[in-house]
């Protein structure tokens, strides 16, 4: 499926996970980027104006960016949203 990017976590240049917006309106924190879509995201997120810190309904705090990306994702309906981007748009 695809998301709105709405955040990440780490540096900018090397962006560990990223904060998502699933349809159902809730937003949530990927898994750990692999290097190659880390590399890819920071691209985007390195030149980004940053908003303050925000957090998901649950997990840790993310800096919110508004970048218009869209990243495809792969998500696991559990008690918590387990979301793998799996590439950017």
């Amino acid at each position: 499926m695809d998301t709105e990017v709405v955040g990440f976590t780490g540096p900018p240049s090397r962006p560990r996970a990223l904060a998502v917006r699933l349809p159902d309106g809730r937003t949530a924190l990927s898994q750990r980027l692999g290097a190659p879509l880390a590399a890819q995201a920071a691209v985007y997120l390195t030149g980004a104006p940053k908003g303050g810190r925000a957090g998901p309904t649950a997990g840790d705090a993310y800096v919110a960016v508004e970048l218009g990306l869209t990243v495809k994702v792969l998500a696991a309906t559990t008690r918590h949203a387990v979301v793998t981007v799996t590439r950017l748009r």
